[in-house]
């Protein structure tokens, strides 16, 4: 006998996150302008940085699995973090503005890559929370496992 689909994923409600991508930005744009202690002073913005890229995509393609939104957004920022070892002129030139260097970064640190690595994750659980409690205004509900009703 076959088992229940769980059928397709609804959207996420774009304003929603549209909403939760502006918030990101803005926290990670703070993170620069006031660090925090420690360690966390440089990486929680390398995180949020990711998050970010999770909800653009998100934006992009609302009916997208978490999971693929967040390897996504992990190869972009590595994509990005590693385009940081290249030298060519015009693109030096762009991350000496303040949108390139904040877009593009400065440098190449291997750490980056685990902050980002985290900020995917945390991504991932976030949405997968909001999609098994239905979203923050109760459209998303994501795919769910079949329930005690489904199994005969």
């Amino acid at each position: 006998m076959a088992e229940a689909s769980p059928g397709p994923a609804r959207a996420r409600p774009r304003a929603v996150t549209a909403v939760a991508l502006a918030v990101v930005v803005a926290f990670g744009l703070l993170s620069r302008r006031f660090p925090l202690p420690g360690v966390f002073a440089e990486h929680v913005g390398d995180a949020l940085y990711t998050v970010a890229a999770f909800c653009a995509l998100a934006l992009l393609w609302p009916a997208a699995r978490g999971a693929s939104l967040a390897w996504t957004a992990l190869a972009a920022s590595a994509a990005v973090e590693a385009s940081q070892l290249l030298s060519w002129p015009w693109l030096q030139g762009l991350r000496s503005t303040r949108v390139g260097a904040l877009m593009l970064g400065q440098g190449f640190q291997a750490a980056d890559l685990f902050a980002y690595a985290c900020g995917a994750l945390g991504a991932w659980c976030v949405d997968g929370a909001c999609a098994r409690r239905g979203g923050v205004d109760g459209k998303f509900s994501g795919r769910v496992a079949p329930g005690p009703a489904d199994r005969r």
